[in-house]
């Protein structure tokens, strides 16, 4: 009577979190990581609120955190997690200019940036690097860190809009979106004054003389963003 081969263990999948305000995106990065062996998508989100909501009980290993969500943006919602989950390894995926984005996003605490134009390729990469404790940034951005390392550089970026903080960035972005004052106000949870006094910063960082040039400028950037 032969007897049946013990069964092996087998070690658990990694769980993955993906928070996009597209269903499109959701859906495919979790038809390419549900294919893999070694992890699984355990839950979505499009919003910051709704991702802090299945955070706590998803029980994620990994983030994959879009930076334009509706609302709070990743990067809030980034160090909101950062407060409370310090080592949680955490992807920011985004379309725009990495040069601009990838440094804000490891300042605030993220474990790696990848574009969404190389994001099928790469994601799997980045997800497994940083679950091994590395960084992952795209080539070009690790050799402009390595060259701002040795050089002393300011940014990354030698650019005016590189001077903008998190916060007037993302303004400046909601503006190049269409969005009005009021509009950023409610999705920020700002008062129209603080926008009102962002907006001056902007203005004056990007010497620009009126609010009609700061909407032309914005609505430029977020064209030349979605080209790149």
């Amino acid at each position: 009577m032969s007897l049946a081969p013990k069964p092996q263990h087998q070690p658990a999948k990694k769980r993955i979190l993906v928070v996009d305000d597209h269903p499109i995106v959701r859906q495919g990065l979790a038809l390419l990581i549900n294919r893999e062996s070694d992890m699984v998508v355990c839950g979505e989100a499009e919003e910051s609120m709704g991702a802090l909501h299945v955070l706590t009980s998803a029980h994620p290993d990994v983030l994959i955190v879009d930076i334009s969500l509706n609302g709070p943006d990743g990067l809030d919602l980034l160090k909101t997690i950062r407060t409370t989950h310090p080592s949680l390894p955490v992807l920011i995926l985004s379309m725009h200019d990495e040069l601009i984005y990838a440094e804000r996003a490891l300042r605030a605490g993220a474990n790696g940036y990848i574009m969404k134009q190389e994001a099928t390729e790469k994601v799997l990469v980045a997800v497994r690097r940083i679950l091994s404790g590395e960084i992952y940034v795209s080539d070009r951005i690790a050799n402009k860190m390595l060259k701002h390392y040795i050089t002393g550089a300011g940014t990354l970026r030698d650019s005016s809009i590189a001077d903008l903080s998190d916060r007037e960035l993302e303004v400046f972005r909601l503006i190049g979106e269409g969005h009005g004052t009021r509009q950023i106000a409610e999705e920020l949870h700002l008062s129209i004054k603080t926008v009102e006094s962002y907006q001056a910063h902007i203005k004056e960082k990007l010497s620009l003389r009126s609010a009609r040039e700061l909407m032309q400028h914005a609505i430029q950037w977020n064209m030349n963003e979605k080209t790149t």
